[in-house]
């Protein structure tokens, strides 16, 4: 193997038609079931679980392969009763104030309002930053601005192989936008060239846990197929 090649050969294990579709229909049928949930127990969590999604969210696609997340793990209660402070703060003045009457109208099936506990009652909150560009030092020891492309694509691609992950592995998961989150750069004391981008508190749900009574569009409203593969 020429190490001067920039290029590797694939490495693909093409399965079975039938492991494909088995595979498949697992992996719907285990997504399907799927909540945001807003409910945790206060359980402990095999901190390996938290590690291996958050290395599958680092597999995803990127623009240039310039990977633009960063991801940080907050388990420190008084970490998690920072964020919770600030972000009820913030929440609470955009129920009271600043969300408009047709977003308050939409949020109100779900249940909704200021109140966060369960940024302090799951286990772990995950807190995924986007860079909005990428610093690297020059000859002199000055810090140089490097330009990143497609950083909010990217990010929420991995944020989606993340969620994914974390169902997969049996836990239960929130996504959590409070705004503005600026508040959460000083709290997990991280970089200015980073953004943040989603709270996502998981855990384990509580017992007896409830969600709303959702659904989701059939397939055939979500679907366009034009032809047929050979």
């Amino acid at each position: 193997m020429d190490e001067r090649d920039p290029f590797i050969t694939l490495a693909f294990d093409r399965l079975p038609v039938d492991e494909s579709r088995k595979r498949s229909g697992e992996f719907a049928a285990r997504m399907a079931t799927r909540r945001t949930v807003r409910h945790f127990a206060p359980d402990p969590v095999p901190f390996e679980l938290i590690e291996n999604a958050i290395r599958v969210a680092g597999s995803a696609p990127s623009g240039a392969n310039q990977q633009p997340w960063h991801f940080v793990v907050a388990a420190d209660p008084e970490i998690k009763r920072r964020i919770r402070i600030a972000a009820e703060e913030e929440e609470r003045a955009n129920y009271e104030s600043r969300f408009p009457d047709e977003w308050l109208a939409a949020l109100a099936p779900l249940g909704t309002d200021w109140h966060k506990e369960f940024l302090e009652v799951a286990p772990y909150v995950i807190v995924v930053f986007q860079e909005r560009f990428g610093v690297t030092v020059a000859p002199d020891g000055s810090a140089c601005p490097v330009k990143h492309y497609y950083v909010a694509e990217s990010v929420g691609i991995a944020v989606g192989f993340l969620l994914a992950a974390l169902q997969w592995s049996g836990l239960a998961t929130l996504t959590h936008t409070p705004s503005p989150m600026g508040f959460l750069n000083e709290i997990l004391q991280r970089p200015a060239n980073e953004k943040p981008y989603v709270v996502i508190p998981t855990g384990y749900p509580a017992p007896g846990a409830r969600v709303p009574r959702l659904g989701k569009k059939p397939l055939e409203q979500i679907l366009t197929r034009l032809g047929t593969a050979p």
